[in-house]
């Protein structure tokens, strides 16, 4: 299923957060070579994490981290432009784009994952009118979004890094949801949990 959990959110689901930056040390620093720093705990976790962003995390039926994504508004900090605006052509800021950074899966995870964490990012888009994401992304990383039709507008490539844009397209969407295997049902019955149900988060509070 997928989670829409705010970092400090976090506290309340242990185990899901320390899947999830093991995960991402694996992914990002020993899959990929990023020069990342690394936690006591063995954590991958920057400066932006600190900043309360929005995570979209898959979660297996054991309730593992299977796969998440990071999102910020890019009216406050976010990395593309604090590190990467010379790629991007410039700044990016707008009330109707957030920053998607982070795109991780736990090994083993297929592409169903990924396409199913950009589906809660195109559902968190709808749901607070959204216009795009911006992303930045190691250059391997578009053959994943080609083979899930999920493709950005690439706004510039440097060495290994991409910097692009994800607009809101409702055939994207549905490209999505054949390639997961979640319905539109699911993933908007999933916000609602998160704002609403049993599971309330911290999401709650942006939607009222």
């Amino acid at each position: 299923m997928l989670r829409f959990l705010y970092a400090h959110d976090l506290a309340a689901e242990p185990a899901l957060e320390d899947g999830m930056f093991r995960h991402r040390a694996e992914q990002f620093v020993r899959r990929l070579g990023w020069d990342l720093a690394l936690d006591a705990r063995g954590w991958e976790r920057d400066d932006y994490d600190a900043l309360n962003p929005l995570y979209v995390i898959w979660q297996g039926e054991d309730g593992a981290h299977l796969g998440s994504a990071r999102f910020l508004p890019t009216t406050g900090r976010t990395m593309v432009n604090e590190h990467f605006a010379h790629i991007a052509g410039g700044p990016i800021t707008s009330p109707f784009i957030w920053e998607c950074t982070r795109l991780c899966l736990a090994p083993g995870a297929g592409p169903e994952v990924a396409a199913a964490l950009l589906l809660g990012g195109s559902e968190l888009m709808r749901q607070a009118e959204l216009q795009h994401f911006v992303g930045v992304f190691d250059q391997r990383m578009l053959r994943v979004y080609r083979g899930i039709g999920a493709m950005p507008e690439v706004l510039g490539l440097e060495a290994r890094i991409g910097v692009g844009l994800w607009a809101y397209e409702p055939e994207a969407r549905a490209r999505l949801c054949a390639r997961s295997g979640v319905t539109e049902d699911q993933v908007q019955g999933w916000y609602r949990e998160a704002t609403t149900g049993p599971r309330r988060s911290a999401l709650a509070v942006a939607a009222e």
